[in-house]
């Protein structure tokens, strides 16, 4: 399937491994130019360089990498400096450590808050009106499962998601909508990253257990019976930044291999 994005342009945030490398792989294979960003300049760089090696010069894609922390003030005036305006944008920031909520004070709150809830508006704020004038823009925060089904000792970040996740409900729905302009959640299950690695040896920590116990019982509780990929979840991101998905706006689309048991 042509995804009809050959020759847009992507700001991919956290592109240096992970979820939102996968993203920024997935889109390159479209054609798709991307701006990566993450904040360690070694691996940023080595990542641009094998996306360039595996993707890039098949597709005619253009790969540019900024090492900044995107979470600050600073950071996003170099990325901006670098390219003002973007077709999509995957908004991506590492998660709050995990820990008991009794530890953390007002400023480890504010931390999570800027870093997961308020940058991606900013990011959000600063492009969509460029997306609506020239009719086409597509805005992917990728955010967690934990929005749908809170882990304990995850509550730094099921707060600061879950007020990012109110705040699009809203603007994804607003004139934006009839310009082209779509945003998005994408909301991982359990997947293969360095992140979920952190995660199983905090509840390992936390339960006394050992990290394989940990590990194989969180498996054996997705009904995929395995962690998902990057690959995968960037194929996700594709999609809904494709022509294909004008119609899909202000939604938290779950990929998790089938681990959340509602119905909604």
């Amino acid at each position: 399937m042509d995804l009809g994005l050959h020759g847009k342009w992507a700001l991919v945030c956290g592109a240096s491994k992970g979820l939102g490398l996968g993203c920024a792989t997935a889109l390159v294979q479209e054609g798709v130019n991307v701006l990566i960003v993450a904040r360690g300049a070694e691996v940023l760089e080595l990542a641009a360089t094998n996306l360039i090696a595996a993707h890039a010069n098949s597709t005619g894609a253009a790969v540019l990498f900024c090492a900044q922390d995107i979470t600050t003030e600073a950071g996003r005036a170099a990325v901006f400096a670098m390219r003002r305006d973007f077709d999509i944008v995957v908004t991506n920031a590492g998660g709050p450590p995990t820990g008991n909520f009794r530890d953390w004070d007002r400023d480890a709150w504010i931390k999570a808050v800027d870093a997961n809830m308020l940058t991606p508006i900013e990011l959000i704020k600063a492009t969509v009106d460029g997306m609506a004038a020239r009719g086409f823009g597509r805005i992917v925060n990728i955010t967690s499962s934990a929005v749908k089904s809170p882990i304990d000792i995850l509550g730094l970040s099921n707060g600061a998601r879950s007020g990012l996740t109110g705040f699009v409900a809203g603007v994804a729905r607003s004139s934006l909508a009839a310009q082209g302009v779509t945003i998005n959640n994408l909301l991982p299950g359990a997947f293969d990253t360095d992140r979920l690695r952190g995660t199983l040896q905090g509840a390992a920590q936390k339960s006394g257990q050992a990290l394989e116990t940990v590990t194989d019982n969180r498996r054996k509780g997705i009904p995929a019976q395995r962690f998902g990929t990057p690959a995968e979840f960037g194929a996700v991101c594709a999609f809904l930044c494709s022509q294909q998905a004008a119609y899909i706006t202000g939604q938290n689309v779950l990929v998790d291999g089938g681990a959340f048991p509602g119905t909604f």
